[in-house]
C-alpha cells in the first residue's frame, strides 16, 4: 500500500468514526438513551436483544436521519436499520456531498 492509498483509508476511516459518533449522539439524544456514545456497539442490533428498541422508535431514527443527515428515507429503506453499521452504511450511500 503506498502511501497516498494509505492516507486515503486513514481519511476514510475518520470520516466513518466520525459519522459513527454523530449518529450515535443523534440516537441518544433523541431516543432519550441513558448510554454513552461508547456504550454503543456499531454492529449491535438497534431492535430486539441489542438496545431494545421498539417501532416507534425506528420511526424517530427514520426522522432523525432525514433531519440531520439529509438523507430520504422510504418504507422500502427500513431494512437498513438493523445496526449503527447498517444504517451508517445508508447514510453514506445517500447523503448529500456538502453535508
Amino acid at each position: 500500500m503506498n502511501s497516498n492509498t494509505l492516507q486515503e483509508a486513514r481519511e476514510i476511516a475518520a470520516r466513518r468514526r466520525d459519522l459513527s459518533d454523530w449518529f450515535k449522539r443523534v440516537l441518544i439524544e433523541r431516543l432519550s438513551l441513558q448510554l454513552e456514545p461508547e456504550e454503543i456497539a456499531n454492529d449491535s442490533p438497534l431492535f430486539g436483544s441489542g438496545l431494545g428498541l421498539d417501532s416507534v422508535d425506528a420511526l424517530e431514527i427514520a426522522i432523525a436521519v432525514e433531519t440531520e443527515f439529509g438523507v430520504s428515507i422510504t418504507d422500502e429503506d427500513l431494512h437498513a436499520f438493523r445496526s449503527v453499521n447498517t444504517v451508517l452504511d445508508f447514510i453514506e450511500e445517500r447523503m448529500p456531498e456538502n453535508v
